[in-house]
C-alpha cells in the first residue's frame, strides 16, 4: 500500500515520462532547482523550461521548482491580505537553536536538526518561540517573499473555518452532507455527518490508504483540472462532478480513513451555509485579518472552485503568523480572529480509538487522533499539527510556546518515511526551548 497525502502524487501517475521512483533519486544538493537551472535565462533553454502542458511539473526533481511556482503553472484565485498593516514577527535569532543537535531513532550519534531537515529536501523552515523568529532558513529558489504550496496543510484552515461556523450556529455538525448538499444525496457522502467529514471518519471508496488509491487519486487529480487531460479520458472534469460518483464502503463513523475528498465536500458545505465560495470565506474570516505580508493563492478547478483539500499557496512567514494565531488561542495582532473555544475544541483531539482502527498502520503516529482536519499528537506538550504532501508542516507546541513551519519538496509524497526524524526534531526543539528560556516576565540576557 501507499500513503497519499495530496494532489501532486496523483497527478504524477498520469505522466508519460518514466516515474521518478524508477530513476536514481538525486540528493538535495543535486536536485537544488537553482543548481539544475530550471526556468533560468531569458528565455530559458528548451530543456530547462517547466510547463503545465508537459505535465511533468509535478514530478521530482522539477517539483522542487514547481512547488514554489504553482501560480505560474495552474489557475489560481487570489486570497487578499486586506488593506491593514502588516503584523510584525520580531526576529530574535538564537545561535543555540541553530546549533542544536538531537538523536534520531536508530542513530548512535547526534545530528544537527538543521541538516536533518535539509537532508529530507527542506525548501524553507522557521521556528517561532513566544512569537519571535529564533531560526529561519531558505534553500533553493525560496526566499522571504516566495510563496510555496501547502498541499494538505490547507485542510487545517478549513477545519478551523468549519468549527467557527459551528460555534456561530450556522453549521450543524450532526446534520448530514445531503442536508446541506442535496446534489450528493445519491453519493456515498449522503448520510455522513458534518462531524464525520471533519474528522475523516467517513468510509468511502476514496481512502488514500487503500490498495486502489493510485487509480482513485488519479481520477481525483483529473477532476481538479490541475493536470492536462490525456486523450481518451472520459471521467469527471470538476471536483463536484467527482464527488457525485464517490461510493460508500462501510457504515460511517467506525474508523479514521484519510480521504481528501472529505475536505472538498467540506469546502462546498462552507460555501453553501455562507453564500460565498470557500476561498472568499478563508480570505474574509482569517487571511485579511492576520496582518499577512502577502496575498495568498488558491488553486481552482475548471469550474473556478477552490481546491480546499490542498491548494493554498503562501509564504513561510505568513504561514507562521497563522500558526502563532492558533497557538495564541485565536488571538493575533491585537484582535481575536478565531474564537478561543474553537481552538480549545480542536486541541482536545478526536477519537484515538477511531484513529487506531485506521486501515493504514500509523505506527509512527501511535496514540494520535485526527480532529477537524488537524493531526493531534496527544503528547505531554499537547502538540498538534497540519501535514501536507512531500513534507509541508505546521507544528504547534503550546507548552514550549513554539511554532515550526516547514516547506519541503521530498520526492516521496508520503510523509510517513521521515515521520520519526521530523517528530524527534520537533521534540528536541521544544525541550531545548523549555529548558533554556527564562520564565515569562524575566528578562533574558541572550
Amino acid at each position: 500500500m501507499r500513503k497519499w497525502m495530496g494532489l501532486a502524487a496523483a497527478l504524477a501517475l498520469a505522466l508519460p515520462a518514466i516515474s521518478s521512483a524508477q530513476q536514481p533519486v538525486l540528493s538535495p544538493e543535486e536536485s537544488d532547482p537553482v543548481r539544475m537551472g530550471w526556468m533560468q535565462g531569458n528565455p530559458p533553454p528548451a530543456d530547462k523550461i517547466i510547463r503545465f502542458e508537459d505535465g511533468n511539473y509535478a514530478q521530482f526533481p522539477r517539483s522542487r521548482w514547481s512547488f514554489a511556482h504553482y501560480r505560474y503553472l495552474l489557475p489560481t484565485k487570489r486570497i487578499s491580505r486586506g488593506s491593514g498593516p502588516v503584523t510584525p514577527l520580531p526576529t530574535a535569532l538564537r545561535r543555540d537553536v541553530a546549533a542544536l543537535t538531537f538523536g534520531p531513532p536508530g542513530q548512535n550519534q547526534p545530528v544537527s536538526w538543521v541538516k536533518a531537515f535539509d537532508d529530507i529536501y527542506a525548501d524553507a523552515f522557521l521556528v517561532l518561540h513566544r512569537g519571535k523568529i529564533v531560526y529561519e532558513k531558505y534553500n533553493g529558489v525560496m526566499n522571504r517573499d516566495q510563496p510555496h504550496i501547502l498541499f494538505s496543510v490547507t485542510k487545517s484552515f478549513y477545519g478551523i473555518l468549519a468549527e467557527m461556523l459551528i460555534a456561530e450556529g450556522k453549521l450543524d455538525e450532526s446534520a448530514t452532507v445531503a442536508h446541506y448538499l442535496p446534489e450528493l444525496a445519491k453519493s456515498g457522502f449522503a448520510d455522513a455527518t458534518v462531524r464525520q467529514v471533519l474528522d475523516m471518519t467517513t468510509s468511502l471508496d476514496y481512502n488514500e490508504d487503500a490498495a486502489d488509491a493510485d487509480v482513485k487519486m488519479y481520477r481525483f487529480g483529473m477532476s481538479t483540472g490541475n493536470y492536462p487531460v490525456p486523450a481518451g479520458y472520459d471521467g469527471p472534469r470538476t471536483t463536484f462532478e467527482l464527488l457525485k460518483e464517490v461510493k460508500k464502503v462501510d457504515p460511517h463513523g467506525q474508523r479514521f480513513d484519510y480521504q481528501s475528498v472529505d475536505t472538498q465536500v467540506l469546502g462546498f458545505i462552507i460555501a453553501k451555509v455562507t453564500g460565498q465560495s470557500a476561498d472568499r470565506v478563508l480570505e474574509q474570516r482569517i487571511w485579511s485579518k492576520l496582518g499577512a505580508e502577502h496575498d495568498g493563492d488558491m488553486l481552482i478547478d475548471r469550474a473556478g472552485m477552490p481546491i480546499t483539500t490542498g491548494g493554498f499557496n503562501t509564504t513561510l512567514r505568513d504561514l507562521a503568523r497563522f500558526g502563532e494565531m492558533v497557538r495564541m488561542n485565536g488571538r493575533f495582532g491585537g484582535r481575536q480572529i478565531v474564537p478561543a473555544s474553537v481552538i480549545a475544541k480542536i486541541r482536545l483531539g478526536g477519537s484515538q480509538r477511531d484513529f487506531a482502527n485506521a486501515i493504514w498502520d500509523y505506527s509512527t503516529r501511535r496514540g494520535w487522533s485526527y480532529k477537524s482536519q488537524w493531526w493531534i499528537t496527544h503528547n505531554a506538550n499537547g502538540a498538534f499539527m497540519g501535514i501536507g504532501l512531500s513534507g509541508q508542516a505546521l507544528y504547534i507546541d503550546p507548552k514550549a510556546e513554539m511554532v515550526v513551519v516547514r516547506f519541503m519538496s521530498n520526492p516521496s509524497g508520503s510523509t510517513i518515511p521521515y515521520d520519526e526524524v521530523s517528530q524527534a526534531a520537533y521534540a528536541a526543539l521544544a525541550d531545548h526551548l523549555i529548558r533554556t528560556s527564562p520564565p515569562r516576565g524575566r528578562q533574558s540576557s541572550r
